[in-house]
C-alpha cells in the first residue's frame, strides 16, 4: 500500500491528538529529497535509543512531555516547545507522557547529487577545459 504525502499547497492538519492519541501511529506528512516532516506518535514510557539523522533536524513538541537528550544536556519538551539539532547529532528520546511531536529533517545536501543522464552527457561532452563557444545570442 502506497502512504500518501501532502502535496505542495495542500493544508496539513497537526492540531494536538487529544483523546486520539494513545491509538494514533507514527505518519510522514510531507517527504521530498530535500527534507521530511513526520508526526511522531510515543506511548508513555517508551523511548528511541541514541540514534542520529541525515540531516539537520527540528522537533517540536505538539502534545504530552518527552526527555531529549542530547549535545550532553537533557531538555524536557512539552506542548509548544521545540529545539533543532545538527546533521548527524546522536541523540535520545524518552516519553514521559504520552507525545505527539513535528519532526523535520532537512537533508544533507551538501554531498554531490547523482547526475542524471543530460548531466552525464553534458559533462562528457564539454570538459571544462574545452567549454562550447557561447556568444549571448550570436551564432559562432
Amino acid at each position: 500500500m502506497t502512504l500518501s504525502h501532502a502535496k505542495a499547497g495542500e493544508v496539513v492538519d497537526i492540531s494536538p491528538l487529544g483523546a486520539d492519541l494513545e491509538s494514533a501511529k507514527t505518519t510522514t506528512l510531507v517527504k521530498t529529497e530535500e527534507f521530511q516532516i513526520i508526526r511522531l506518535v510515543l506511548q508513555a514510557g517508551k523511548s528511541l535509543p541514541e540514534h542520529t539523522a541525515p540531516g539537520i533536524i527540528t522537533i517540536q513538541c505538539l502534545e504530552g512531555r518527552v526527555k531529549f537528550n542530547c549535545l550532553g544536556e537533557s531538555h524536557e519538551l512539552t506542548a509548544g516547545r521545540l529545539l533543532h539539532l545538527p546533521h548527524a547529532e546522536p541523540h535520545a528520546v524518552e516519553c514521559l507522557e504520552s507525545a505527539s511531536l513535528l519532526l523535520t529533517i532537512i537533508s544533507d545536501m551538501s554531498g554531490k547529487r547523482p547526475m542524471n543522464a543530460i548531466d552525464e552527457a553534458a559533462d562528457e561532452s564539454f570538459p571544462a577545459s574545452d567549454p562550447p563557444a557561447w556568444n549571448a545570442g550570436k551564432r559562432i
